[in-house]
């Protein structure tokens, strides 16, 4: 009854609901203008995009390359980056396996990472701190209803159309000091890293804060999640990150790289055509529209 109420209250949840559910036959163009006025409350400019979010929205369509889809495969990408950057960079694997099912527990260490390769957030990420105290059942039905998403069934996010669906074992990351694992998203255009977000609390209470490549602090937020308490330092291997990230994101319109800094250590995350999906909340909303301007984008027949 509460969710009646809801969709009656807001019209748009119901009509997001019902495109998800039977939208699945729809082309991409016309499923993304009806999720976008859903999910944004406005009509999707595909002629004339002005903002972040229309011009994501825009590459989904029409900027298909081959290798995009193994830059969004989080077990493929890693050869992909070390033949770029350095295998130095890149977080050891414990293990791929095609079902949750097949995990080999009794190899894994006391601390691990499992994560879906085809994306998914932190929906289809499990985290193992301590092997004695962890639920093994509960984290196998979690991957499980991770390896049933479809980032391009829901979101026509194009490059995953055919990854192949595998969980993914990695060594656990955390700094020796801060007990933490501060993930650094290099916001690239045109090849050029522009902003850098720094995401804290990853795993409890998430926070975010943005910055330029001077390091001054950018006023704006993204789907309402806070600042950090106090303004982030600097990393140590700022310089470093931002070099690698140019090197990655070179030759492409737009592209997000993520970096770890561990124990005064560079690790690649991922790579991220499309942040948020394309559908961003920003505070001051003039930011979609900032950049937006920064993204140009490729011709089209």
């Amino acid at each position: 009854m509460q969710s009646i109420t809801n969709y009656i209250k807001h019209p748009r949840f119901l009509g997001k609901s019902l495109l998800y559910r039977f939208g699945s036959r729809l082309s991409d163009s016309l499923y993304l203008r009806l999720l976008y006025y859903f999910q944004m409350g406005k009509k999707l400019d595909l002629k004339h995009p002005k903002t972040f979010n229309e011009k994501l929205q825009w590459l989904k369509l029409y900027d298909h390359r081959p290798e995009y889809a193994t830059m969004v495969d989080k077990y493929a990408v890693k050869d992909y980056v070390a033949n770029i950057i350095g295998q130095e960079y890149i977080i050891p694997t414990l293990g791929v396996w095609d079902r949750p099912e097949d995990i080999a527990w009794d190899e894994l260490p006391r601390q691990f990472v499992l994560k879906a390769t085809h994306g998914g957030g932190s929906k289809g990420v499990v985290i193992c701190k301590d092997k004695l105290n962890f639920d093994k059942e509960k984290a196998i039905a979690d991957l499980n209803k991770a390896m049933k998403r479809s980032l391009y069934q829901r979101f026509r996010e194009w490059p995953y159309k055919n990854v192949p669906k595998r969980i993914l074992g990695e060594v656990y990351m955390e700094d020796f000091k801060t007990h933490a694992l501060n993930d650094y998203k290099f916001f690239c255009f045109n090849g050029i890293p522009s902003i850098c977000g720094v995401f804290s609390g990853r795993w409890s209470s998430v926070t975010s804060d943005y910055f330029d490549m001077e390091w001054s602090h950018l006023p704006f937020t993204i789907r309402n999640i806070p600042f950090a308490d106090s303004v982030p330092p600097k990393p140590l291997s700022f310089d470093t990150m931002r070099q690698l990230a140019a090197k990655l994101a070179a030759g492409y319109p737009h592209l997000r790289v993520d970096f770890y800094e561990v124990n005064s250590k560079v690790y690649f995350g991922e790579l991220t055509f499309f942040s948020a999906s394309g559908f961003s909340q920003f505070s001051p909303q003039r930011y979609d529209e900032i950049l937006g301007d920064k993204i140009i984008l490729p011709s089209h027949k």
